[in-house]
C-alpha cells in the first residue's frame, strides 16, 4: 500500500496530478483543496496518499494533510460516497468546516457541495457524528472553540449565523466570547454584535 508520495510535481490539471518519484509518474486525483496549496510546476511536493485497487484499476488519491486522508477514509466507509463524491465533499468543506457542520448536525451547509443532496446529507450526519472528534480537535486555531464542543444554544446561535450568510469559521471566532448558558437571542445579538467590530 502506497501511504505517501514525495517526488516532483510535474503536472497539474485538477482534479488530477502527475507527482514524478524517481522517474516513476504518479498519477493523483485530489480534493481542490490540496490543489490549492500546492507549489509550482517543477517544485518538489509531499502527499499523503490513499490507495483503492479494484478489478478494473488502481486509483491513487492524494492529500495534503494527514487530518483530510483521514477524512478522505472515514467518508468512503459511508453508504453511497464514494471516492469522486468524497473529493467533492473536501474541495468544498475543509477538514474543520466539514467537522463542524456534522457536529452541529448543518445539513443545509453539506447539502450545498454539490453531489450531495438531503438524504445524504442526512447520511453523513448519522454515520459521522461523534467520529471526527480528533479532525476537528486538530485542525481548531487557537483560541477558537472546537466543532465538536458545540452544542445546545451555541449550535442554534451558530445555525443562525450561517443562516445569515457568515461561513463557518467566521461564525465560530464570532461565538468564542459567548457565556456557557446564553440564551439564543442574545447569543445571535452578541455574536453580530463581534463580527461587525471584528
Amino acid at each position: 500500500m502506497i501511504g505517501r508520495l514525495s517526488g516532483t510535481l510535474i503536472e497539474k490539471q485538477p482534479p488530477q496530478l502527475i507527482i514524478d518519484v524517481g522517474g516513476v509518474g504518479y498519477e493523483v486525483d485530489v480534493p481542490m483543496s490540496t490543489i490549492y496549496v500546492l507549489p509550482h510546476l517543477g517544485e518538489k511536493v509531499s502527499l499523503f496518499t490513499h490507495m483503492v485497487v479494484r478489478e478494473d484499476a488502481q486509483l491513487l488519491y492524494a492529500f495534503a494533510t494527514r487530518d483530510e486522508r483521514d477524512l478522505f477514509r472515514a467518508l468512503i466507509k459511508i453508504t453511497g460516497i464514494g471516492a469522486k463524491i468524497a473529493l467533492a465533499i473536501l474541495s468544498g468543506l475543509s477538514a474543520d468546516e466539514l467537522a463542524l457542520a456534522i457536529a452541529t448536525e448543518n445539513t443545509v451547509r453539506l447539502s450545498k457541495v454539490p453531489g450531495i443532496g438531503k438524504k445524504t446529507a442526512e447520511r453523513l450526519v448519522l454515520e459521522l457524528k461523534g467520529k471526527l472528534g480528533s479532525v476537528a480537535a486538530s485542525t481548531v486555531m487557537p483560541g477558537k472553540t472546537a466543532p465538536a464542543q458545540v452544542q445546545g444554544n451555541h449550535a442554534d446561535v451558530l445555525h443562525a449565523l450561517l443562516a445569515l450568510g457568515y461561513n463557518d469559521r467566521e461564525a465560530t471566532l464570532a461565538m468564542k466570547e459567548l457565556p456557557a448558558d446564553v440564551e439564543v437571542a442574545q447569543g445571535i445579538k452578541l455574536a453580530l454584535r463581534q463580527l461587525v467590530r471584528g
